[in-house]
């Protein structure tokens, strides 16, 4: 049987920050709009701010889906899933907002993710919780975690920074979303941190 939570407390926050991979899921207002799912995974990349607030960095990759979505209505809900140990699943559903690197909050929360950051980080989405839930995760199947894939920070790693820039720019889908809702700011400002 689920259960709400009215914050992320010290048992929430340490299952979540357990998990190797979580989920997020925005949607546009448009009925007839595209709804993202996207896997997110690296070590370090997510932190618990505080008991109703999270972070994630958003890397360069394939489109700008969920910065568009959070640019036109700031829907969005993160998922995590025990996959080893006992049986949870959590979500949070909560108002998203995308921080880019001309933002003047970008350089302190940067920093919170000093050993994960790297090249081809673009934004990082700040989440504030309006809805925190657990259920049982019952049918979700044990799998062994067998270790991070480095493939993507190593790809990003051998971009300068205004290769990652151009990189960006030549990709479909970055600076509008496949709704045709605007994405990421282009050109991307350099990093200053």
């Amino acid at each position: 049987m689920g259960k709400l939570h009215e914050r992320i407390d010290d048992r929430l926050r340490k299952f979540i920050e357990a998990q190797p991979v979580f989920f997020t899921a925005t949607a546009p207002l448009a009925g007839d709009g595209h709804i993202n799912l996207s896997p997110k995974g690296r070590a370090g990349t997510l932190v618990v701010l505080d008991e109703e607030r999270l972070a994630y960095l958003d890397f360069g990759g394939s489109g700008a889906e969920t910065i568009a979505h959070v640019r036109e209505n700031g829907r969005i809900t993160l998922m995590w899933c025990a996959f080893s140990g006992p049986p949870n699943i959590v979500r949070i559903h909560g108002q998203g907002e995308a921080v880019f690197r001309d933002d003047p909050r970008w350089a302190e929360l940067i920093g919170l993710f000093a050993e994960a950051d790297g090249p081809g980080a673009r934004a990082i989405i700040l989440v504030r919780a309006h809805r925190i839930a657990d259920v049982c995760g019952y049918a979700v199947p044990f799998m062994e975690y067998q270790g991070e894939r480095t493939l993507h920070a190593e790809f990003l790693g051998r971009k300068t920074d205004e290769e990652f820039s151009d990189y960006c720019e030549k990709k479909d889908f970055i600076a509008t979303s496949v709704d045709g809702l605007p994405g990421l700011p282009l050109p991307l400002p350099p990093r200053t941190v």
